[in-house]
């Protein structure tokens, strides 16, 4: 493989264009570092202009859970909508941010997909042990699972029997769902706003590492 074909083309120069044009992008898996940083920026941006919309371009194959909760927060506590649109892949955490955006700006490129699941967690240590992170990792569960159900629209028993086993959809069956409203259909659905962002300072990232 030649040295440039290892070179990473997702650069700071194209994040800090897009954050300035307000959009955010998780490109890989959600940790909390990238996590705590997509949070921030969106604080950020909402503190700059609390009037005008923020974009979150998702392709990612899921990650962090209390990543994409205090992410969850921060987007139902600020005053701005937020526009969410999966490039190619919402998987798990990625779907549920994808959900989790203001209704009606939830959207999907026509060949993208999504994946609803529970997860899963190692469990160790003495029996107390194990029963003390059981039932934290039930209480998550549940958690998460009535956030998906207010998001679409579902019953939570729908959502909680579908998301025993990985459930992919395609772009028109997560619109039924109720994980997106549109399916994108041409530039304008989803172009950045030309308007640059003032007082953009410090790096940008906002994908994973």
């Amino acid at each position: 493989m030649s040295e440039t074909s290892k070179r990473p083309q997702f650069t700071e120069t194209v994040r800090r264009e897009l954050y300035e044009r307000r959009v955010l992008v998780l490109d890989g898996v959600l940790d909390d570092d990238n996590g705590a940083l997509l949070a921030t920026q969106l604080i950020t941006l909402a503190t700059e202009d609390q009037s005008a919309d923020i974009s979150l371009w998702i392709h990612s194959p899921g990650g962090s859970v209390p990543a994409m909760l205090a992410i969850r927060d921060v987007v139902r506590t600020i005053p701005n909508d937020v526009s969410t649109l999966v490039l190619g892949i919402a998987y798990s955490a990625g779907q549920f941010l994808l959900s989790g955006g203001t209704k009606g700006k939830r959207k999907a490129l026509p060949h993208a997909r999504v994946l609803m699941h529970q997860g899963s967690a190692g469990i160790g240590g003495s029996a107390v042990d194990i029963e003390l992170q059981a039932d934290d990792l039930r209480h998550t569960r549940d958690t998460v699972l009535g956030l998906i159900a207010r998001d679409t629209g579902q019953p939570v028993e729908r959502v909680f029997e579908d998301s025993l086993h990985d459930h992919w959809y395609t772009a028109e069956e997560a619109r039924e769902y109720g994980f997106i409203d549109t399916i994108v259909q041409s530039f304008d659905d989803y172009k950045p706003r030309n308007q640059i962002t003032p007082g953009f300072s410090g790096a940008v990232g906002g994908g994973a590492r």
